[in-house]
This record gives structure tokens, sequence and C-alpha cells, in this order.
């Protein structure tokens, strides 16, 4: 568990069953996006109509896309740093870092020590994280202003060193085969954005929407944030720069990524203090769609 020092902390908290849902991206190709989604990641094409698709492990959509022309890629502003793909354990990883190495596309195994994972971009740059949790190993905690990474050992890690792979590629059997789905376990862990100002955004998504504080570090630009004790469901940063704008309109990238809450009256409750803020919100079919201060898309919805 990332662990912290004390931070002011609100007198509500977010139902602790509440989990990410699917992320919806804006696309420029999406006969592009959905042969990578199926071919390097596994995702199963739940659906498509139009200039819109979802993808995911076979249950509810765990990416959507929608096209639309002329789009560009921006850098320097908000937006989306990374999305993570959760899966149930080490050897569902195995599987997918293999795929990707099968195919060689491009990706960067990591050992958050707490984490293992792989980091990679899709064919239009939106960030991607595949990982599973190892808690056995070690922690994240918060000491002097700045993250941490303790082996379970006591000793300390930089908490971004390469991945043993072949010791990962150890979990697989010969009968594992790449060309297999991924399994319906697999989820969204966690959404990490990029924002203007990272106390801004802990004082939107804590002060307000209800995530509970696991980490904040001024020295390091960044935050995580989460329901029910998680490492984060939730990153902040500000790595694009301290009040970078938000993209144009015709941005590849987030439209917005969806918070699942467990009932109806947790989501109320949340509704409540966005409408007690003067936050603006839109009800749509699919759920309350609200902007957070640097314009990221959030859509709060009951599952």
């Amino acid at each position: 568990m990332l662990k912290t020092n004390t931070l002011a902390q609100t007198e509500f908290s977010i139902h602790p069953a509440t989990l990410i849902g699917h992320v919806s991206l804006t696309v420029a190709n999406l006969e592009n996006q959905i042969l990578f989604y199926q071919q390097a990641l596994g995702f199963k094409l739940h659906w498509r109509e139009g200039n819109k698709a979802g993808l995911g492990a076979g249950g509810a959509d765990l990416i959507r896309l929608t096209e639309e022309p002329n789009l560009k890629k921006y850098r320097g502003v908000t937006g989306l740093y990374h999305f993570a793909v959760l899966f149930p354990n080490r050897r569902e990883l195995a599987r997918a870092v293999a795929r990707l190495a099968a195919l060689k596309y491009r990706n960067h195994p990591t050992d958050h020590i707490m984490t293992k994972t792989t980091y990679l971009d899709d064919p239009e740059g939106n960030g991607i994280e595949l990982y599973c949790e190892s808690p056995e190993d070690g922690i994240f905690t918060i000491e002097n202003n700045d993250f941490v990474t303790r082996r379970a050992d006591g000793t300390l890690s930089d908490g971004r060193e390469p991945l043993d792979v072949q010791a990962l590629f150890s979990h697989l059997t010969a009968d594992d085969r790449l060309d297999q789905p991924v399994p319906p376990e697999t989820r969204v862990g966690h959404v990490h954005l990029y924002t203007r100002n990272v106390q801004e955004a802990v004082d939107f998504y804590h002060g307000v929407i209800g995530f509970d504080v696991q980490g904040l570090s001024s020295t390091f630009q960044a935050a995580f944030i989460s329901a029910g004790g998680y490492h984060h469901h939730l990153g902040l940063n500000a790595w694009q720069g301290e009040g970078a704008p938000p993209p144009p309109a015709d941005a590849v990238g987030l439209r917005h990524f969806t918070v699942d809450f467990p009932n109806q009256q947790a989501l109320d409750e949340v509704v409540a203090r966005i409408t007690e803020a003067g936050i603006p919100f839109n009800q749509t079919e699919d759920g309350i769609l609200l902007y957070d201060p640097s314009s990221n898309g959030v859509l709060l919805r009951n599952v």
C-alpha cells in the first residue's frame, strides 16, 4: 500500500468500492486503433457502430474509441498521461509482454517493486501501462516530500528498475498461447492525468469528488489518490508544465475516463458535492459528465 505523511483529510470519502471504468479516446483512424488493441493488447471487439467502437475483456468496455476527422497530436497540454490495464496475476502480464515482444512492438518493462509493469504508446501516442500487483515485493512511501520505494527486505529502490523479463516469463507454460484474448478479470486499474496544477487537481478530486490522498509530492510534482486504500486509482502530475493549457478541439487523446460507483447513493453523494461546489455537469445517457480544472473529462456512473 502507498503510505503518506499526514495530510489534511476531508470529512467525507468516496465509496471504498469505487473503481475506474472505461477510458474514452478520440482517434484519427478507428480501423488502425481497433487492430492495435486487438492484436497488440489482446482486447476483444465488443461492438462497432459507425465512427465508434468499444473493446475490452469480453464484459464491460475497457476502452471506447470515437473517430473524428483531421485530428493532430499536441504536446505540452493537459490530458492523458496513460491509462493502466490491470492483469490478475504475473502470468497474464507475462503473456501480455510476450505478445508485444513477438510483435516487436516497442515497450518499456519496469519494476515499480509493488507492481510489475510495462509502458507503451498506441499508434496515435496515447500512453498505456500494463501491470499486475506485487505488494509482497515492497511498498511506496512519502518521505521528506518525495516518493520512496522500499523492497520487502527494507532496502531502497528508485521504483523504476528494469523489469526482470525472463523471471516474468517463467510464469508462462508451454500451452500459454499469445493469440488468446486477455482474461475476463482484466480491467482498467488506474488513470494518470496531466494537469495544469497538482494541488488544484487534488482539491477537485479529493476535496469535491472525495478520493483519498495516498501521496503528494511537490518536488515530484505528482499526487496519487484512490478509493478504499488502493495505491492509486488516479495519478495527477504537472509534468507538461505549470499552467499547461488544455488540448485544442482537434486533438487526439482523452475524451473522458469513467468512475464507476457501486450504487446510486454513492453516486448521489458525489453529485450533491459537485452541485454545492457550483461545478457544471451534464446528465448523459452514460452518466454524469463533467470536467476537472484542467479540462480533463470525467464520467461518473452507477454500475
